[in-house]
Parts: structure tokens; C-alpha cells; sequence
């Protein structure tokens, strides 16, 4: 089957929108470069558009009725949001899911040391990464500071114009000999990816003990004192996440696509809540669900496989005056969902590691993968040939852009998404995402073409996906 690039098709009127949802998208790459401003920002948007905390729906025992708002927060990295439709719930929602972790390198709990002269702070990295990527690159910090007394404090370090960077350093090339013998995953290993963060020694004049041997970690924690009030001891309760330092940026000449980082998953992740918004009314309720923890296997309170997202399918229902086990069990059976997760894109530079017939191309629209998983199919959600055709319906009835892939080769590799967990209630389920060029690199690449689509085809799986 061919598609064609949906660039060439375009009224003036749909390049103007276009362009409005790539920029708006921007500006959420570039607020949300973690779980935690990923959730900050979609609750913020959320509130603007009427959207209420089901707590504040608790407290004040309003019953849910047709038209109505709301969201749920998890630990402040996973959040759900609701738009109630005319169906009852047990009739099951349209749900679009997402993830808003992604691959980086975080700080441990005992990090901050120096090293002839040099302070750094010890990391381990978080998700799969090609570990030589991340040297030499212009970092940030982000992240949180909990401290006893129950205050926290934010971290944006390396995104102002003003502000500091931080690195990670790699062996000169006149030395690296020995090193460039090495296989890809050993070229760096896991513990040097250690971040470069000071070399000035705190003075006596600035209160340096004299029996003070680490007089440039001394000026670290003085820095961080002064800005955080925070003493070595509160890195023990902090989340501070290492991302690459920089805002998202048109790429190419012709400013066809988005160079950003964290775009696996962001890019399904900010559509599918451009979607949710621009819903005016719906049969069935509709749901934006944005996760935590996927690119380590979903696990812990914040990842699809906790109780989050079922145990709020069971508030929204007691709400509704229909508080009953088995009630939430049909809601959770009979919904239809779009796992919205990136694919890769066919890259002409490494063809060998695709099959040109089953994959995904730029500017070719919304990308739906029947399976993920690896080799044959394992891991995988293989969604229902009859639910396919319920999809090609309802995103052809607004005309959308859309095309059928698998992740490379059946023997190169592969990966999942949050795809099987959802199908273990027994809904319906397929992967739904963008193509990336780059993914889980530092920097990746896709079409503002394919992120308009994505944003039209959720938006038509939102209202016309019907049983």
C-alpha cells in the first residue's frame, strides 16, 4: 500500500493549523522535559479549559454528569483526565495513552564528590540509551529537592540563556587508541557518565574550613545553599534528572521537522492532550491517560501496571452514582484504546535494518503498528483485525493521514509499549504514534506534518470510534 506524502495535499487553511499545533507543541517540549513538568503543564492546561481535580469533585460529593471535567494526578508524574460523554461508563471510554518518561541519566542519592580539583556528581542512567551519545553535550538539571521539613524545592538549571550548563567529558581522540577498539556499548561505560559541575574552590575568605581537604565540592554545596538551602544530605530525598540543555528547533532548511529531545513519547503524549481539549462533547467519555516509568518497563506506583488508572475508573463510577466491582470491570473491558507510542521511522542512512514494505515513513501520517514486541511478537498486544477496521473508519471519516508499520526487521530487534498491560482488561487496544528518526537519542527528529496528523487522528478516534 502506498501512501502519499500528505505535504503535498494541504490547503492553506490546514498549513495554518499545522503550524499553530507545531508551535504549541514546541513550547511543551520545551516546559515539559520531565515526568514532573509534563504533568505540571498538562494539569495547568487541563484548568484552563475546565477540566477539575476529581478530589475537588470528592469533597464537595458532586455527582458526575454528562459534560463534565475532570483529572486525576499520581504522586505528580502520571495523570488521567476524564470528559464525561452521554453513555453510561460501563459502556466503556475512549481512551488515549501515552508516556512522558523518557530516556536520560539520573542523579544518585549519594552523588556529589571531587576528584582532583574536579566536582561531579555520580548518575545512573534511566531507560535504553546508546551511552556514547551523551558525552560532550551541553546538559541541564532538572528535577526536585524534598527536604525534611516538607518543603520542596524546584530544579531548572541549564535552559535561560544566563544560566550555567554542565557536561560530560569523553577521552581526546589523540588518546583513544584502546578505546575506539571497543565495542559501542563499552566505548563509555555506565559509571562515567559522571557529570562535570565545578572546579573553583571555595575560600577561607568565603568560610573554607582549613582542615577542609574537597575545597571545590565545598563551593558546590555552598552554591547550593545559598540557591536551594540544601545540605549534602537532602541529595538523599531529591529527583534531579539530566537532560540535554537546549528548546526544541525547526529542522531543515525548509523547517519540515522538529529536532527536540525527549520526543519518544512527548510527541504522543502533548497530541493526544491537544486532542482531549479540542473534543467539544463526546458519546463516549473520553480519556487522556500520560504514564510514568514505561521505558523501564512500567513498573512502581507511577507506571502502567500500577492500580492508578483502574482505581480512578472506580471513583469516576461511584461518582456516577454506579459504585459496583463488576461495574468497573465492564467499563474497563468495553473501552477502546490508542497505546500512543512513537515508530520508528525508515532511515535511509541504515536501510539494512528495515523492511521497506512494513515501515513507517516521514510525512506519511499517523503510524498504527498491529504489534510491537520483539522477534515473534513477544511482548507484544496483537490487536483484533476487527478493531482495525473500526479505526480506518473513524479516522477516514475525517479524512486522516495514516499508515501500517512494524519496528524494523522481524530479526533486528524491537520494543513495547503500554499497549499489553491495557489489553489484560480485556479492551481493545492497538499502537497508535509518530515515526522518529534518532530514537532515544539525545536529540530526535520528526515531521510537523506526522504530528499534525497525529493530532486530527486522535482527535477522530476521540468522537467517531463507536461500537
Amino acid at each position: 500500500m502506498d501512501r502519499k506524502n500528505v505535504w503535498k495535499n494541504y490547503t492553506n487553511e490546514q498549513l495554518t493549523e499545522l503550524d499553530k499545533i507545531n508551535e504549541d507543541y514546541k513550547k511543551c517540549l520545551d516546559l515539559g522535559k520531565t515526568e514532573r513538568e509534563c504533568v505540571a503543564l498538562t494539569v495547568e492546561r487541563l484548568r484552563e479549559n475546565g477540566y477539575v481535580s476529581l478530589e475537588e469533585k470528592m469533597d464537595g460529593k458532586e455527582a458526575l454528569k454528562q459534560g463534565d471535567k475532570v483529572y486525576a494526578v499520581c504522586m505528580g508524574k502520571s495523570i488521567a483526565a476524564f470528559h464525561i460523554g452521554s453513555e453510561p461508563l460501563e459502556r466503556g471510554m475512549n481512551i488515549l495513552g501515552a508516556h512522558i518518561d523518557s530516556p536520560r541519566i539520573d542523579v544518585k542519592q549519594n552523588p556529589l564528590y571531587e576528584s582532583e580539583e574536579l566536582a561531579y556528581l555520580d548518575t545512573h542512567y534511566y531507560g535504553g540509551i546508546k551511552k556514547y551519545q551523551w558525552v560532550t553535550l551541553p546538559l541541564a538539571l532538572h528535577g526536585v529537592i524534598a527536604k525534611k521539613d516538607g518543603t520542596v524545592e524546584t530544579v531548572s538549571i541549564g535552559e535561560k540563556d544566563d544560566d550555567p550548563v554542565f557536561t560530560i567529558t569523553d577521552l581526546l581522540v589523540h588518546l583513544a587508541s584502546k578505546q575506539m577498539e571497543k565495542k559501542a556499548n563499552a566505548v563509555i561505560e555506565g559509571e562515567k557518565l559522571d557529570l562535570l559541575i565545578g572546579s573553583r574552590p571555595l575560600t577561607e575568605a568565603e568560610g573554607l574550613d582549613k582542615d577542609e581537604k574537597h575545597a571545590v565540592k565545598a563551593k558546590v554545596l555552598a552554591l547550593l545553599n545559598e540557591y536551594y538551602h540544601m545540605e549534602e544530605e537532602d541529595f538523599v530525598s531529591a529527583e534531579l534528572e539530566i537532560v540535554p540543555a537546549g528548546r526544541a528547533r525547526d529542522l531543515g532548511f525548509d523547517r519540515s521537522m522538529i529536532l527536540a529531545y525527549g520526543q519518544d513519547d512527548r510527541v504522543c503524549a502533548f497530541t493526544s492532550l491537544f486532542a482531549l481539549l479540542d473534543v467539544p462533547e463526546v458519546k463516549r467519555t473520553a480519556c487522556c491517560i500520560l504514564v510514568d516509568k514505561e521505558e523501564i518497563g512500567s513498573v512502581g506506583a507511577t507506571g502502567m501496571h500500577s492500580r492508578f488508572f483502574e482505581n480512578t475508573a472506580a471513583e469516576l463510577l461511584a461518582l456516577s452514582g454506579e459504585e459496583s466491582e463488576l461495574k468497573v470491570r465492564r467499563s474497563l473491558k468495553n473501552s477502546k484504546m490508542l497505546s500512543s507510542d512513537v515508530s520508528a521511522a525508515y532511515d535511509p542512512m541504515f536501510a539494512e535494518n528495515f523492511e521497506k514494505r512494513s515501515s513507517a515513513f516521514f510525512s506519511k501520517g499517523l503510524v498504527f503498528n498491529k504489534f510491537t514486541g520483539s522477534r515473534g511478537k513477544s511482548g507484544s498486544n496483537d490487536a483484533n483485525a476487527e478493531y482495525l477496521a473500526q479505526i480506518r473508519k473513524a479516522l477516514d471519516k475525517e479524512k486522516v493521514a495514516y499508515q501500517f508499520a512494524e519496528l524494523g526487521k522481524v530479526d533486528a530487534g524491537g520494543g513495547g509499549t503500554i499497549a499489553y498491560i491495557m489489553a489484560n482488561y480485556g479492551m481493545e487496544v492497538i499502537d497508535s504514534g509518530v515515526a522518529v528518526l534518532g530514537m532515544h537519542a539525545p536529540w530526535e527528529a520528526v515531521s510537523k506534518a506526522d504530528v499534525y496528523e497525529a493530532y486530527r487522528g486522535y482527535k477522530a478516534f476521540l468522537r467517531n470510534c463507536q461500537d
